[in-house]
């Protein structure tokens, strides 16, 4: 099995960590490299289809891509605070630095005051400012320059290029040793996330008229053929299932063909073989005609049912802005903004260009979010309209995002 590792830092890190990488068999190593952490989440973001797992340079990019809800795969990141800083004091204190008197960011104190400890040191002099959600560069370099100390480790490329002539600044790099044992803690992860996403799904789908149910497979990865009278048989596998249903919570499909017909009932089956999944996919079948008209169930094992859609009516109470978020990977804030663009009326239509200036991202970015939403049954395409220019004609769409 040939594994492939995102790798996320800056670029001038991206490409050693990526060699090591490189050195483990059946590893190929992808380089996503950024000007400033910040662009973390969007590139993570943006490639994610393309790996099976990520390995970021530094905690503070995987905690920022994590907060904003963009790993969809495993992910491990170099940690500083073992070798890597211990080499970092030792070349300091080489230099002729006082090492007992200085400020460090990022890194949690307890994981300083325990490299401190084990080396023998004091740790009074030593100033810490741990990653805090909404940590900014910008305060990370008032932190150092408050110290009066004028000696500083940063793990942030954008805050080293800030201090460096200002006073003593050491950024930290990562270690060979610390990028070994991370890609060992994150290489069973992904490989078990790649077995575990080839898992074969096979459904049962009960209606009355199969208009649109091939371009709904499509949409699943899969392919759908004839069963028995009035059910089709749609085969695919759990991780396009998972994409699709926000991580096994709502079968857009489902109301999709409930448009146009009173029955539809839909039994998914996931198991390691086609005829466990085909035994799981008819008791999910038998659930969701006992539920009612309307009804999908997906089985993953013989104790395990999850019913993603039952047809109950929905309310028109707000959303739940976390749920939404888990379910298509979106932050809370990106929700927000889109809801206040859907305000603007129900029937109103907005295209690729305006969306994208609302949230203030790129064009690509907002139609990859445009698709998470529409997957998730959150927004529909309308049409499209001449871009005013020689670039592709912008799609048009209405945001419903129900819960």
């Amino acid at each position: 099995m040939t594994l492939s590792i995102g790798v996320v830092g800056p670029g001038d890190l991206v490409d050693d960590v990526a060699a090591i990488c490189e050195e483990q068999p059946g590893v190929t190593a992808l380089r996503f490299d950024y000007d400033h952490e910040s662009a973390a989440p969007d590139l993570v973001d943006a490639h994610g289809s393309e790996v099976d797992g990520w390995l970021f340079t530094g905690i503070l990019p995987y905690l920022l891509a994590r907060d904003a809800g963009k790993l969809t795969r495993p992910a491990a990141f170099v940690d500083y605070s073992g070798d890597t800083l211990l080499s970092a004091l030792v070349r300091l204190q080489h230099e002729g630095h006082d090492i007992t008197s200085l400020s460090i960011d990022t890194l949690p104190s307890a994981d300083v005051a325990g490299a401190y400890t084990d080396a023998g040191l004091p740790t009074e002099g030593v100033r810490t400012l741990p990653y805090r959600q909404n940590l900014t560069s910008s305060a990370v370099v008032a932190f150092h320059r408050r110290n009066p100390a004028r000696l500083a480790i940063t793990c942030l490329s954008s805050v080293y290029e800030q201090l460096r002539g200002e006073l003593t600044v050491l950024r930290l790099v990562p270690s060979t040793h610390s990028v070994r044992l991370a890609l060992r803690q994150l290489l069973p992860a992904a490989e078990g996330q790649v077995t575990e996403d080839a898992q074969i799904v096979l459904g049962l789908v009960e209606v009355s008229d199969d208009d649109g149910l091939l371009r709904e497979a499509a949409a699943l990865g899969g392919t759908v053929a004839a069963y028995r009278s009035g059910v089709h048989l749609l085969v695919t596998t759990r991780g396009p299932l998972h994409e699709v249903t926000g991580g096994f919570t709502r079968l857009p499909m489902l109301s999709r063909l409930a448009t146009n017909q009173s029955i539809v009932h839909i039994g998914l089956g996931m198991g390691r073989s086609a005829a466990e999944a085909e035994s799981l996919a008819r008791r999910a079948l038998a659930r969701a005609r006992r539920i009612g008209d309307v009804a999908a169930v997906l089985c993953l094992r013989a104790d395990t049912d999850i019913v993603l859609e039952s047809g109950t009516p929905q309310t028109t109470a707000a959303p739940n802005l976390a749920v939404l978020s888990r379910r298509v990977g979106l932050s809370v804030a990106t929700l927000e903004k889109l809801y206040a663009a859907a305000d603007a009326g129900e029937d109103a239509q907005l295209n690729t260009r305006e969306i994208a200036d609302r949230l203030g991202v790129q064009q690509r970015t907002a139609r990859r979010m445009l698709n998470r939403l529409e997957l998730a049954g959150l927004a529909e395409r309308t049409g499209s309209q001449a871009s005013g220019g020689s670039g592709r004609p912008l799609t048009l769409y209405r945001l419903t995002l129900r819960p």
